[in-house]
């Protein structure tokens, strides 16, 4: 069948499909893929462009790797779906035992589910049911300042209360949120802020994006300040969650950020990357005490919870090859060579921009571009950046004026350098270097 041409697509979409966090004068920007390969996208006109973001941060190899898509099809002429509830399988077992050889000691049980969101979900419901169970119910969470952690309910309950919450405040639970400790002079005002919650009614959990913020704009922070903040929690009793949703599978230079921190979480929530992002699958994990208080013969301590997928066989054998591919001597040295490019760029930008922010942790990247207007998620800075770095045939999707790169480890140096260099035309451009500057463009809110 021959393929539509572009504009054919794209008004059929426009008809029938509704994108996440989507308006409409986002439609013209959208683009019509064909297929891809590696750190490439192929659009129906024949443009190749860099996923530099992977493709919203889950795509660690690459584009129709064929280890994934081949352990894929293997495991499709098996069993590709059984119900969780009732069954169990090679795949999910075989997976939970490898991740727990990966994470804290003290983690003993993996619980499935189907995305980051949901991740964050059980482990927040596990937190409440761990307390009742016990008999003193505790339902208060403490997070950060700027914190995302999902749209579902109570993923967004213990985050920001922003532009993604407003709609739903009057139906999201309480939380304590502490200054972010993004810089030293910010750190005493969080533990400060902190010892002031516990001296309160008793906490449930603290929940973090440990090291990096993501769409706070990859904020970061030291992780002698998270061990710190765990270090005060523990004493009050309440529990820790880190959402590694974003910063696991290699992104901060450590297979997980909890490796950099001394003192270790009680639950962590997986996602994204799990799978080399081919295939939707969430976990979370926890200690022995949390499993052994909620899974129980008492039907009044059961843990409740389930979805259709959970435990997917094809999520699972794809996991399973995508871990094979992440502990390869190939992908750490690829991950050691972005680290390294990464912070070449930074040097050249902290010599040449020495008023623009900018950050990098591993193969996170992240550029505040200059502008008058206040920061936020809806900068109008937003979608002139994601037009020009396009224009390059770069996919870089800002998070108000912050441009990140969180490249596929696969993407090669001369991939890297297109968008840095892409990346320092426009940084001209906003900086008056250039032959013309931003206010001779159009730009709307």
């Amino acid at each position: 069948m021959a393929l539509d041409a572009p504009s054919q697509l794209l008004s059929r979409d426009y008809t029938s499909v509704w994108h996440p966090y989507g308006r409409d004068s986002d439609h013209e920007a959208l683009l019509p893929i064909t297929h891809g390969a590696g750190a490439l996208l192929f659009t129906e006109d024949g443009r190749a462009i860099i996923d530099a973001i992977s493709s919203w941060w889950v795509n660690l190899h690459g584009h129709a790797h064929p280890a994934l898509t081949e352990a894929i099809a293997r495991q499709s002429t098996l069993l590709s779906q059984a119900i969780f509830g009732s069954c169990t399988h090679e795949p999910a077992v075989t997976l939970a035992e490898r991740l727990l050889a990966l994470l804290p000691a003290n983690h003993q049980c993996v619980f499935y589910s189907d995305d980051g969101s949901t991740a964050v979900e059980v482990a927040l419901k596990l937190a409440m049911q761990y307390w009742h169970n016990n008999h003193t119910p505790r339902t208060r969470f403490l997070a950060l300042e700027g914190a995302y952690h999902g749209d579902t309910f109570g993923a967004m309950s213990v985050s920001e209360r922003g532009v993604f919450t407003n709609s739903f405040g009057e139906l999201l639970f309480s939380v304590d949120l502490l200054p972010f400790p993004g810089e030293p002079s910010a750190e005493d005002s969080c533990l400060a802020a902190l010892d002031a919650a516990l001296r309160n009614e008793p906490v449930a959990a603290l929940i973090v994006e440990p090291l990096v913020q993501g769409a706070a704009g990859m904020r970061m922070y030291r992780p002698e300040i998270l061990d710190e903040m765990i270090a005060r929690v523990r004493p009050a009793g309440a529990l820790v969650i880190f959402d590694e949703v974003m910063t696991g599978f290699g992104r901060t230079g450590h297979l997980f950020a909890c490796q950099q921190t001394l003192h270790q979480p009680d639950l962590i929530c997986l996602s994204k990357g799990i799978t080399g992002g081919i295939l939707p699958l969430g976990v979370t994990t926890m200690t022995g005490a949390i499993r052994e208080a909620c899974r129980t013969e008492d039907p009044n301590k059961t843990f409740f919870h389930g979805h259709s997928f959970t435990g997917n066989a094809l999520s699972c054998a794809c996991a399973l090859a995508s871990l094979d591919l992440l502990l390869s001597p190939a992908c750490t040295a690829a991950r050691e060579r972005i680290t390294e490019r990464h912070a070449a760029f930074l040097g050249y930008l902290r010599r040449n921009y020495p008023t623009v922010a900018s950050r990098h942790h591993g193969t996170i990247l992240a550029v505040d571009f200059p502008h008058e207007v206040p920061t936020g998620y809806i900068h109008p800075l937003r979608h002139y950046l994601l037009r020009e770095f396009l224009s390059d045939d770069i996919l870089l999707r800002p998070l108000g004026n912050t441009v990140y790169v969180i490249p596929p480890y696969c993407i090669t140096d001369e991939q890297l350098y297109r968008i840095y260099e892409s990346m320092k035309r426009v940084l001209a451009i906003l900086s008056g270097s250039a032959p013309f500057t931003l206010a001779n463009k159009q730009i709307s809110a």
